[in-house]
């Protein structure tokens, strides 16, 4: 049985979303799926300003050397300006002992992230997450096209060749719509098949 890890920072609870439902695709396909979560390292009085929703959020805060211990990992935040949020890039800078020693090579990795708008760096973000897993040497699983619920222009909706995704609108007031959840819980699936592939 594949081990999958969902890593994730959500500020409002989008992203959150995205990955309890990677979760439930990696588990439908035979996976052993944990969910957790990177620190918030905003300070209080910023993170309160701003209305995160920190309280709301309780799985367990994720450790580094635990990575070493899962066939596959899947990373997930918001967008900030076009690129990873600092919250989880601070997470990945201090896996430098991981990479040193080939920890994760050969794993499998995936992305997903939340944007204020259609435009608002959706690729740009996932493709930050991906060279940070590519770096590590993890095999990467993209959100492919065999998934057609991302198609189509008839309504607002996440999802990128590079991972899955939503819309958040620039309140925060969007949430995510049935398409985006199945585009996370494919790709959480594709990522246990694979895993399960590659340790067979």
């Amino acid at each position: 049985m594949a081990r999958v890890l969902v890593l994730y920072y959500s500020s409002y609870g989008h992203t959150a979303q995205l990955a309890d439902a990677v979760a439930q695709g990696a588990r439908e396909a035979g996976a052993q799926c944990d969910v957790r979560r990177v620190p918030e390292t905003a300070p209080a009085d910023v993170a309160r300003q701003a209305g995160f929703r920190v309280a709301d959020h309780h799985e367990e805060i994720a450790g580094i050397e635990p990575l070493r211990d899962y066939d596959a990992i899947v990373v997930g935040c918001p967008t900030r300006y076009g690129r990873m949020a600092s919250q989880m890039a601070a997470y990945w800078d201090q896996t430098g002992a991981l990479w040193a020693s080939d920890a994760l090579v050969g794993k499998v990795g995936a992305a997903f992230t939340s944007t204020a708008s259609q435009h608002g760096g959706q690729e740009t973000t996932l493709l930050s997450i991906l060279t940070n897993l590519l770096h590590m040497g993890m095999t990467v699983v993209g959100l492919d096209y065999g998934y057609k619920g991302q198609m189509g222009v008839d309504e607002v909706k996440g999802g990128a060749p590079y991972g899955a995704t939503t819309v958040a609108g620039s309140d925060g007031s969007r949430q995510p719509g049935e398409a985006d959840l199945a585009g996370a819980r494919h790709l959480g699936e594709r990522v246990a098949r694979t895993a399960l592939k590659l340790a067979g």
